[in-house]
């Protein structure tokens, strides 16, 4: 599995350059211009000077290189030079991509923001997931039951209906009408004490639930169909007919089976929360990833856009990669020899 793993990371680097490239060409030829948010009184020399020391100057493979040197370390950077001819600049003045907005370094943005979105969808998706395999499980196993019904039509609701939509009801009956838990997610909050971990804890419940309830539905019926599929193999008869206990069919040999095809949900799942909390991020007002990619479509940031978009796609190439992993882990029929 080892070897496996990195031919695939490997095979990743130049899937990723080819998507970095795209990427970058496409918002390239976006019409847009730094200076226009300026006002107009300023000279049109003084114009063509921001626009030099933002790198516009210069032609467009050197750009690109720039571009992506802010994800790479200086040995990488190194052969570039080497290979293309191309003075990057000593390691202190590199990483200096910047936005066009802020004028500020954009993987430094990203890095100030990115902890707070990593927060809020990542335990979004483990209440995702710990809500949708129990009610998937027990959903398969009692068909047509109470049970079965019930969850059915609340996952469906839940699948259907917005996140932007259940996030503002959610502000409106327990923010407004009850005043439990505050509307804006306060991200220079910090944890010292028990009593600011619980404000915390109360400033997170509804961005994760949101995000959370609108992931398990749809992770719990992709759990139930694919313990259905399971239930009505010869193996799981076998096993009875061998003695086996029901929990022990149900739980250990019917729910490992069953994982695999949801391993694929969870893990190409995860990017595209990452894309939804942009929606949610928006609802609270927490200054995460998700609004900074807003902000910067808003205000024609072409750098931001192109480096929070290749982040995105990153994260896909990645955890296709890890799904695959996880597969050989579950199902012991999988080889990667």
């Amino acid at each position: 599995m080892f070897r496996y793993a990195v031919r695939r990371l490997i095979f990743a680097v130049p899937t990723l350059l080819v998507i970095s490239f795209i990427i970058f060409a496409l918002l390239d030829l976006a019409p847009s211009d730094p200076t226009a948010q300026l006002p107009l009184t300023i000279p049109e020399e003084v114009r063509e000077m921001i626009k030099l020391s933002l790198g516009l100057g210069e032609p467009f493979h050197i750009r690109y290189v720039r571009w992506l040197e802010q994800f790479l370390v200086n040995e990488p950077l190194n052969l570039i030079e080497t290979y293309w001819d191309v003075r990057i600049g000593d390691s202190e003045q590199r990483l200096r991509v910047r936005s066009w907005s802020t004028r500020a370094p954009v993987i430094d943005l990203i890095a100030e923001r990115l902890p707070q979105t990593l927060m809020v969808v990542g335990v979004s998706y483990m209440v995702a997931i710990l809500i949708a395999v129990p009610i998937g499980v027990v959903s398969a196993y009692r068909q047509y039951s109470i049970f079965d019904q019930v969850g059915t039509f609340i996952s469906m609701v839940g699948f259907s209906v917005p996140t932007f939509f259940t996030g503002t009801v959610l502000i409106v009956i327990f923010s407004v009408m009850l005043g439990w838990l505050p509307s804006i997610y306060d991200t220079t909050h910090v944890v010292e004490d028990f009593d600011s971990f619980i404000v915390q804890v109360k400033q997170m419940i509804m961005p994760v639930m949101v995000l959370g309830l609108f992931n398990a539905a749809q992770l719990s019926r992709f759990m139930r169909s694919s313990m259905l599929d399971n239930l009505n193999q010869e193996y799981v008869r076998t096993a009875r007919a061998k003695g086996m206990t029901e929990p022990v069919v149900v739980l250990i040999h019917v729910l490992r089976n069953s994982m695999i095809p949801v391993i694929t949900v969870i893990a190409l799942g995860l990017p595209a929360t990452f894309a939804g909390a942009i929606i949610t991020e928006q609802i609270f007002r927490i200054n995460g990833v998700g609004q900074l990619l807003i902000g910067a479509i808003e205000s024609a940031d072409i750098p931001t856009v192109q480096t929070v978009t290749f982040i995105f796609a990153i994260l896909i190439v990645m955890f296709n990669l890890v799904a695959d992993l996880l597969y050989g882990m579950l199902d012991p029929r999988i080889r990667y020899d």
